[in-house]
């Protein structure tokens, strides 16, 4: 277990640090609260461990010897980051949330942003690379421990939404704060390409 724990440091780091779908869990457990948001905590947790996998079995091999790959996936994951923060910052703002049409974002679309976020994509090359090797430990062991991680840092982000929801009593405190999330969502995404 004590091979193990580098890579536990690591996951738990790489998951709690900001990036887009730990915003996006927190914009919207203000807007929907936590339970409506469980499916973007569980379908982004999920998804990153599942290219921890992929990564693991070897399509990390394919993005080393085709650097073009990467490139593509950086500029569709800014692009749809932008659109995200853009909904997000222009959304329609209403205290209360029962009489909305907006809905938040489901776990299928996390998952996506996952797919063509830079930010999984660098992790889950660092764990096959420095860590797969130094433990020992098969891919499926560390994707497995590395959702196990990520869900409850994920789960505190959307908590802090939901906390953050207590001081948005007012329609213009909500919109400062979806404009706010928007941008830090959207630039997220421009930083880790051009980063």
């Amino acid at each position: 277990m004590t091979a193990l724990l580098p890579f536990l440091v690591f996951a738990f780091v790489a998951s709690i640090t900001p990036g887009p779908t730990n915003l996006l869990a927190m914009s919207s457990s203000a807007r929907f609260g936590l339970r409506a948001s469980l499916p973007i905590v569980l379908g982004g947790c999920a998804a990153s461990a599942a290219l921890v996998l992929a990564v693991g079995l070897g399509a990390g091999a394919a993005l080393l010897t085709h650097p073009e790959m990467a490139t593509v996936f950086g500029w569709a994951g800014a692009l749809w980051l932008s659109w995200l923060g853009w909904k997000i910052a222009t959304a329609d703002v209403q205290l209360n949330t029962d009489s909305s049409t907006d809905k938040p974002l489901g776990a299928a679309a996390a998952a996506l942003m996952q797919l063509i976020n830079p930010k999984p994509w660098t992790v889950a090359l660092a764990v096959v690379g420095v860590f797969m090797s130094t433990s020992g430990a098969p891919a499926w062991m560390l994707a497995l421990l590395f959702l196990l991680i990520a869900i409850p840092c994920m789960l505190l982000w959307a908590w802090l939404g939901l906390k953050a929801r207590h001081w948005l009593h007012s329609r213009v405190a909500l919109r400062r704060f979806n404009q706010l999330m928007g941008v830090l969502l959207a630039g997220s995404g421009w930083l880790g390409l051009l980063g």
